[in-house]
């Protein structure tokens, strides 16, 4: 909302020496967030007057048409001679009124007018358009015309108010009677303590039965509706430079005389309103929902199908607007036109002024579905006063009579559905609970009143709620009002004490260390929104019962592509690298730790806690048992070069091993005995897969995955090749693990080195063969470690040989050599027996 600062000062007497920069403190601290004041005809320096145009000589010989023009400035040259003046624009004639420049003046942006030669002619100033003189698009796009009213001479920087502070307020949602001069005028005069010279105080003729018939087929979405007719208009009037000016510092382009009024009325009072060509429309104004697949051609000349949903204006040939959003073009004001005969002009006569209030979320709901967002949409959207139609409408009436000599009928049609006021009740002092501050009951009430309030009461306090405050709603939306114009500044900062012996919960402990276990092995965490779509879950060529496809949905998604929350990390790390894929970041390795969501079948149970006080222990575990299950994840990704060549070596690129790694450190982070098997599961190819297993309980359990991405995942997110992925879930790591991890123990004696190579089926898992030679080896065994995996003619079909080395240490005593062969061959045996593995070489 754009607010001229001498438009304001109409309804707040302001100090005589206060800037738009004091005004925007003033609002800033009552909470308004002025984004900045834009200072109009800064540098601007006269003369610059009005000027007749006496003579107009077409040079010839030039590339495009060129003027020379006699103007008559009065005494504003000091010679009282006609002005000399070059100019190529050619929308003026003979004896129109422009806007005149003369040497030495200084225009917006440091433009210095002097006399100068150019086209064979010396030009002596400058006739202006409105871009020149900073004055923002007038709709012509040429130079000024003035009505032929204004005399030769006269001082046009005081007569187009090119000299103003604007300022540019960004209205938040809540704030939606702030739209208006009506609203802004209201808290300048709160915030500087004077009195408001409200607008909508009108004297408004009483409802009868002359007005202009209209049906209303649906007062819930249209409360109000008030029509006024005005006849006998003059179709060649125009918008006086008032209005104009006005509307053009708030940042609207003037377009006729009755549509200017009609927005003028809106950034005055806040209503939006529509004006009707009488003789266009066919029988009564009727408000109804559309009919599925209803045509409407609106007033951009755009051709909508409308929704069953769509509430809209009628008469007796169908809808005639979109109700709250856009008039439609079959009742538009028609401009005035002269017969090139006769001379006769013809054009709109007899308007009916609408002005009505419409249920704010149809209004969002229709501009967001035929995306047709308006300057009516944005203030019924926000909350329109319904009680300042009828004071808009007349408003709009009295200057249409004035501006355009027409004469307002009698009839006053206004329908209104039966509403009262609305009341909330508070304790007096809940706004000093709330802010920590004592206010006292007297302040309370009188802050109260400031915005509008009627108050009642002693210690519990009955607020009725004015009519453009559609926000107030709760105790501490009114607590709000009483703390913002107080001051926010003046609340005491005061941090809070917590209970000693409160620190990080065990989960938290692990969280933080796994993020910096990773970033040690060289990942960089990449956080990523928690809301998936149906085409990731496709993509990731999941089967259509995994459960990672059941997800919980949004009412309301910020996105229509993801409505639902995730159940997996892998998609948000995909696009992650993805996008650092595309900007020439070739090896990445990232990893991101949260929730994912997995629906219970209670989540719509959740109910609406209440605001007013703390809500009970019985709500609170009833909320807390309508989420979804909310396990913390982690993942992580990898392409391109894992480890990178120079003079040390060639370098290696990463592979899914990298990623069964991966999960090993986390697993060390919580102390956890990570079981590694091999598997076939999406979104991993089906030889380059693992899966991870931990004991909880006495039983295993699924805990993640890791592996090469199969080529179909890859080619469907925009991958590089051969990338590789992990993800596990951490609660149940922290479940099986110690809690912590365990700094290695370190012995004064020696460590006895044995190697072992076994021969055994391809088909048997290196995770197996290390598990039976963990479970023979005893407890002298301290570690052991494959460290080659060979396959060849001289094995056999289908043989490999796995070789490992062990490390057995006693903590007592230094280990003979027959103690530690005598190990080995315990654990060669239980591999043997429970494997099939054969001792290669024997």
């Amino acid at each position: 909302m754009r607010v001229p600062l001498s438009w304001l000062r109409e309804y707040v007497d302001l100090p005589a020496g206060e800037t738009g920069r004091d005004v925007q403190a003033k609002l800033v601290a009552a909470g308004l967030e002025v984004e900045r004041v834009e200072q109009l005809g800064a540098g601007l320096q006269g003369p610059l007057v009005v000027g007749k145009v006496l003579t107009i000589e077409e040079l010839e010989g030039f590339r495009k048409p060129i003027r020379f023009c006699t103007v008559d400035v009065g005494q504003a040259n000091g010679t009282g001679e006609p002005q000399e003046i070059v100019c190529g624009a050619r929308n003026f004639s003979v004896g129109d009124k422009v806007v005149v420049v003369l040497p030495g003046a200084v225009l917006p942006g440091d433009f210095a007018i002097a006399a100068r030669k150019t086209y064979g002619r010396t030009s002596h100033g400058m006739i202006c358009s409105g871009d020149e003189l900073g004055m923002g698009d007038d709709g012509t796009g040429g130079i000024i015309v003035l009505p032929p009213e204004h005399e030769v001479g006269t001082d046009a920087i005081e007569l187009l108010e090119l000299v103003d502070e604007v300022l540019d307020i960004a209205v938040t949602p809540d704030r939606g009677y702030c739209l208006s001069m009506r609203g802004v005028a209201r808290e300048a005069a709160t915030a500087y303590g004077l009195p408001l010279r409200d607008p909508a105080l009108l004297d408004v003729p009483a409802p009868n039965s002359y007005g202009y018939m209209v049906k209303v087929a649906d007062p819930a979405g249209c409360g109000r509706f008030t029509a006024r007719t005005v006849t006998g208009l003059d179709p060649e009037a125009h918008s006086p430079i008032w209005l104009r000016r006005r509307l053009q510092k708030a940042g609207m382009r003037p377009v006729s005389l009755a549509v200017d009024v009609t927005n003028y009325v809106m950034l005055e009072l806040g209503q939006p309103l529509h004006a009707y060509d009488r003789s266009r429309i066919d029988g009564p104004i009727g408000v109804r929902r559309a009919e599925q697949g209803e045509k409407l051609v609106t007033l951009d000349g755009t051709k909508r199908v409308l929704d069953a949903e769509d509430l809209v204006i009628t008469d007796n040939n169908g809808p005639i607007g979109l109700a709250g959003v856009m008039g439609g073009a079959n009742t538009e004001i028609a401009d005035a036109t002269a017969d090139p005969e006769t001379g006769a002009v013809s054009g709109t006569t007899e308007i009916i002024v609408e002005a009505a209030h419409f249920d704010a979320v149809s209004i969002a709901r229709t501009a967001r579905r035929h995306k047709l967002s308006s300057e009516a949409s944005k203030r019924f959207e926000r909350g329109v006063d319904p009680n300042a139609a009828s004071a808009a409408a007349q408003r709009t009436v009295d200057l249409m009579v004035l501006l355009a000599g027409g004469s307002a009928e009698a009839g006053v049609t206004e329908i209104v559905a039966p509403s009262g006021p609305r009341t909330i009740s508070i304790s007096a002092d809940h706004p000093d609970r709330v802010a920590g501050v004592e206010y006292g009951r007297e302040t309370v009430v009188r802050r109260l009143q400031e915005v509008g309030c009627d108050v009642y009461g002693q210690d519990e306090l009955i607020v009725t709620v004015p009519s453009w405050r559609p926000d107030l709603t709760d105790p501490n939306d009114l607590a709000e009002e009483v703390i913002r114009l107080e001051g926010y500044e003046n609340l005491p900062s005061t941090l809070p004490q917590p209970p000693a012996g409160r620190g990080l919960t065990e989960r938290q402990r692990l969280h933080r260390r796994v993020g910096r276990a990773l970033a040690g092995a060289g990942f960089v965490e990449a956080p990523n929104y928690p809301f998936i779509g149906e085409e990731a879950l496709d993509h990731l060529g999941l089967e259509a019962d995994d459960a990672r496809r059941s997800v919980v949905r949004l009412v309301n998604p910020l996105a229509d592509t993801e409505p639902a929350l995730r159940t997996t990390l892998l998609p948000g790390l995909f696009g992650a690298l993805r996008r650092n894929d595309g900007r020439g970041e070739r090896d990445l390795a990232l990893f991101e730790t949260g929730l994912v969501f997995q629906p219970t079948g209670d989540e719509r149970r959740a109910v609406r806690l209440p605001v007013d006080r703390r809500p009970t222990d019985e709500e609170i575990a009833g909320l807390d048992a309508a989420l979804p299950r909310q396990p913390r994840h982690v993942a992580a990704v990898l392409a391109g070069a894992r480890e990178l060549p120079g003079w040390w070596g060639q370098g290696r690129p990463s592979g899914w091993a990298d990623a069964v790694e991966a999960a090993r450190v986390v697993a060390r982070e919580a102390g956890a005995e990570l079981i590694v098997r091999q598997d076939q599961r999406a979104p991993f190819h089906p030889g380059r897969c693992a899966a991870f297993f931990v004991v909880v309980d006495g039983a295993e359990v699924f805990v993640g995955s890791a592996g090469e991405l199969h080529p179909r995942v890859t080619k469907a997110f925009g991958l590089p090749e051969r990338t590789c992925a992990m993800e596990l879930e951490l609660d149940l790591l922290e479940r099986a693990g110690t809690g912590v991890a365990r700094a290695p123990h370190v012995s004064a004696f020696p460590v006895a080195t044995q190697d072992v190579a076994l021969v055994v089926d391809a088909s048997v898992p290196a995770a197996d063969v290390e598990a039976a030679l963990r479970s023979g080896a005893g407890e002298l065994l301290e570690s052991l470690r494959l460290f080659d995996v060979f396959t060849g003619e001289q094995l056999g079909a289908g043989k490999k040989s796995l070789a490992y080395a062990l490390r057995f240490r006693a903590a007592d005593r230094t280990l003979t050599a027959e103690e530690a062969t005598a190990a080995r061959d315990a654990a060669v045996a239980a591999a043997v027996e429970r494997t099939g593995a054969a001792l290669r070489g024997a």
